[in-house]
């Protein structure tokens, strides 16, 4: 019984761990691209796929390959993660601006999730640090960590599920029909995204 209410927290602080700033900002950015429910629901299932195999694939290197020196370069990998929303922020403005003679064909960018894992898996570089030396110090036996990293991966699955469908709601079919209301949340997540990457940035290398 114990083990699985251990468990049950894992999917819990999953679920939670989906809805931090950084997380919210890039997947709110990826959404705005999106007029459909369905495309937005299933780029947040492949950024908690994408953020979930880095944490798990960091998690082995470091229970079962006792590779305790990584935890120096954590706060490297916090500076990626703001790197990255930065570029995410003018990407996406670039595309809106030069998208304006065909902007409903860019929406959907071929129901196409790459971007969605791949920022997941930059994601999960920051977000492993923490997480998997609480486990280490938590959770006795490899199997047990391991197991709690995959409960908490596909926690943070649902987690962002439920996130990117409400961020994807202002993105529908009837609401991207009025071009100034599309233009001023694609501006507000952009911007969202350049300047919180900007922040997480400067407050790990500086």
């Amino acid at each position: 019984m114990e083990g699985f209410f251990s468990l049950l927290f894992a999917a819990v602080v999953g679920f939670g761990h989906a809805f931090e700033a950084d997380h919210l900002v890039a997947v709110g950015n990826i959404v705005t691209k999106r007029d459909r429910l369905k495309l937005a629901l299933k780029d947040g299932i492949f950024w908690g796929l994408g953020h979930s195999s880095t944490i798990f694939l960091i998690g082995i290197v470091m229970i079962i390959g006792k590779a305790t020196w990584l935890n120096g370069y954590f706060h490297y990998f916090e500076a990626i993660v703001g790197l990255m929303l930065i570029l995410l922020g003018i990407v996406r403005l670039y595309q809106y601006f030069s998208s304006t003679e065909r902007p409903r064909q860019l929406l959907d960018s071929k129901d196409n999730h790459h971007l969605a894992y791949g920022v997941g898996l930059i994601h999960g570089l920051a977000g492993s640090g923490v997480m998997i030396l609480l486990v280490m110090t938590e959770i006795q036996g490899s199997f047990n960590s391991m197991l709690y990293l995959l409960i908490f991966g596909l926690g943070s699955v649902l987690g962002m599920l439920v996130a990117a469908g409400i961020f994807s709601l202002p993105f529908s079919k009837k609401m991207t029909d009025n071009k100034g209301l599309q233009l001023v949340l694609v501006l507000l997540s952009s911007l969202l995204c350049i300047f919180y990457g900007a922040y997480v940035l400067i407050e790990n290398l500086f």
